[in-house]
């Protein structure tokens, strides 16, 4: 087991952040692991990029005196895979929300996707979701978002984008009786709207994985966004997952459950095993 002054020192441990896991919560699993095994409730802690809930993927919880490598780790760049769907809106940009509205998307083909996705590769002007821990005037915009405010919006900034592939294009099916689910029209009465539970996708809607390499701050969910509006129809994520951050990568990193194991010297980091 690491003794109390190595963990001081500092120490960066990757995990897998799973799926409907805030990364407050993942800090606090391993600060409570930290306490049980060590006795110690005082002990610098932190993690370098927010991952959203519904995101699985690279998290790098930092301990002790590598809190100060945060700001140079949340530098990195990061690669990330996603799941588009195209064909509707979600106010949030993934399934934290409920589909808001429906639109257009049998004109929607790979090499439409494939040229559009051109356009967003560099450096660009993007904006953050309203759902997101950005700050408008001194508020979070998500506390905005929850109290339906129209007027907040976040302020645009520069994001760059090295590389973005299209892995894999599912073509949409015919839609479901009723035309008016794809009306493009965001005022759609509650009952045109897809009845099925928060957190599904519409089987008809054609979806896309893509695989992006970007800089700091850039949001995949706004991007998700600019490229359905780019194709002339509406789109959200309805999977994320964080690959790599800097030179750290998520097949090298700990399931929560190998946390404990690790920090008693019981296993070792997945790098570790060849």
């Amino acid at each position: 087991m690491l003794t109390l002054e190595q963990l001081q020192a500092g120490l960066v441990i990757p995990i897998d952040k799973p799926r409907c896991w805030t990364s407050f919560q993942a800090v606090n699993k391993v600060k409570s692991t930290l306490r049980r095994l060590y006795g110690i409730k005082n002990i610098k802690i932190g993690h370098a990029g927010t991952l959203d809930p519904l995101a699985t993927g690279l998290l790098l919880v930092c301990i002790g005196r590598a809190t100060k490598q945060i700001p140079t780790l949340q530098d990195g760049d990061k690669v990330y895979t996603a799941t588009l769907v195209l064909g509707a809106t979600t106010p949030c940009y993934d399934l934290e929300r409920p589909i808001d509205a429906y639109y257009p998307y049998e004109h929607i083909t790979r090499p439409m996707l494939e040229q559009a996705i051109e356009g967003f590769v560099g450096t660009i002007e993007q904006v953050p979701p309203i759902f997101s821990a950005v700050k408008i005037n001194g508020q979070r915009a998500y506390q905005y978002a929850r109290a339906d405010n129209p007027d907040a919006s976040p302020t645009p900034k520069p994001v760059h984008i090295h590389s973005i592939a299209v892995t894999d294009f599912r073509p949409g099916t015919e839609p479901p009786a009723n035309s008016e689910l794809r009306t493009p029209n965001s005022e759609l009465p509650t009952s045109h709207l897809y009845n099925d539970p928060q957190g599904t996708v519409p089987r008809h809607l054609p979806q896309a994985d893509l695989r992006i390499h970007c800089g700091k701050g850039t949001y995949i969910r706004s991007l998700a966004r600019d490229l359905g509006l780019a194709l002339g129809s509406g789109a959200f994520l309805s999977a994320l997952r964080r690959e790599q951050v800097g030179s750290y990568t998520v097949d090298r990193a700990l399931q929560l459950e190998q946390v404990e194991p690790y920090l008693a010297g019981l296993a070792p980091l997945p790098s570790d095993e060849a």
